[in-house]
């Protein structure tokens, strides 16, 4: 009698034996999968197929078709979309993925934008899945913050040669800083972080505009409650952050310091345009004209968020994302907003100022309470420098 046996212990040979039957067992389970994966693929390939037709002429009665419906739809008509749509083939790697050609996806991303619909809206309308839809925008979110190296360009200080009489005054000016509040939807445990000073959570973003209404930096992320001068800090100490030339300067409001590069209006004097629209109350000492001519020209940020939100509905209601992906919406939204001023720069919406409206002429009772903030990196050269061009106006406007 063998000694394997008569001791219980499996022979070798049966132990080869067994890893064999289940090496050709992983095997066959592994071709089955296989298998399963083709059949489904045909299926998807097929439908796709079936289908095709149907998805085109959904994007042909939404964009080539008429100009007045790709613009209502898409907040741009047909000309500027398909050279934005050739920009983020060759420029921002956009490819056709999960059935779903370029123009679609662009489509459908400028559609969610456009009119902040949720994701089962979207995929009824361009019957699509869900999933399809969110994995489309988002990467034609990406795709169009690649662009912003061709879009976010840098700004041209204002030279002796400058016609408009708003920026005349302010040789060397880069363009204005200011914030604007984007409403979010956020957890319970952050909506104390993110409470703006009206109630509601927001996203606290600074920008930076040219006086040809372009969007030169922009910093979103920060919580609503968040003050401005801490923003603009931040701004400055990244490391591909806001730069400022020493013989430049932005015009900001009082919610920053005055000091190198950034230039603030006198704190307790009149600022707000309405005191001098009606010409009753001209200005009577050289630092209300400043504060009158400062305020002419650093309107031009509240005329880009106006435009931004008149035309993007996703940055006036709160959107359907987490507070990363709307990062993300805010930075894609700019890149969009420079390429149309750009490409179609008589647009109305260009010209529309809701913003200011709201947020941007800030009344003498803020003035008066800001009079007390921090004053961050506040120098005598810089207030000197001030102090003189507020002179100058004040020579030149008698």
């Amino acid at each position: 009698m063998d000694s394997n046996s008569s001791s219980g212990r499996p022979r070798p040979r049966d132990l080869v034996m067994n890893h064999i039957h289940i090496c050709l067992r992983f095997i066959e389970l592994m071709v089955h999968m296989f298998r399963v994966m083709a059949s489904r693929r045909r299926r998807v390939e097929r439908a796709y197929e079936l289908g095709y037709d149907k998805h085109r002429q959904i994007i042909h009665n939404l964009v080539y078709k008429f100009n007045e419906t790709c613009y209502k739809m898409l907040r741009m008509k047909r000309k500027p979309f398909e050279k934005l749509r050739d920009m983020l083939y060759e420029h921002g790697k956009l490819r056709d993925k999960h059935c779903v050609l370029v123009d679609e996806h662009l489509a459908i991303t400028l559609h969610i934008l456009g009119h902040n619909i949720r994701n089962r809206v979207i995929s009824t309308w361009f019957q699509r899945s869900g999933d399809t839809v969110s994995k489309v925008s988002r990467r034609t979110i990406r795709a169009l913050i690649r662009l912003q190296r061709m879009l976010l360009k840098h700004p041209v200080p204002i030279g002796p040669e400058e016609t408009d009489l708003r920026w005349s005054y302010f040789q060397g000016c880069l363009g204005a800083i200011d914030g604007t509040h984007i409403p979010i939807i956020v957890s319970n445990n952050q909506k104390a972080r993110f409470r703006c000073r009206k109630g509601f959570p927001t996203m606290n973003v600074m920008c930076a505009c040219t006086p040809s209404k372009l969007i030169t930096y922009i910093l979103p992320g920060w919580e609503g409650s968040a003050a401005d001068g801490r923003i603009l800090r931040d701004a400055l100490s990244r490391r591909n952050g806001l730069k400022v030339p020493n013989d430049n300067y932005y015009l900001v409001d009082v919610g920053y310091s005055n000091c190198q590069g950034f230039l603030a209006p006198f704190r307790g004097q009149r600022y707000h345009l309405s005191e001098w629209a009606s010409g009753k109350h001209p200005a009577q000492t050289p630092e209300e004209v400043f504060n009158m001519r400062h305020a002419k020209a650093r309107n031009i940020s509240e005329t880009c968020f106006g435009a931004l939100k008149q035309r993007w509905a996703v940055l006036r209601s709160p959107c359907f994302y987490d507070v990363k992906m709307t990062t993300l919406i805010i930075i894609a939204c700019a890149v969009l907003h420079n390429y149309l001023t750009m490409e179609v720069p008589d647009d109305l919406l260009d010209n529309v100022v809701v913003e200011g409206q709201e947020l941007g002429l800030k009344t003498t009772r803020r003035m008066n309470r800001l009079k007390s903030s921090a004053k961050w990196g506040q120098t005598d050269t810089w207030t000197a420098f001030r102090n003189n061009l507020a002179i100058d106006m004040w020579d030149s406007y008698h």
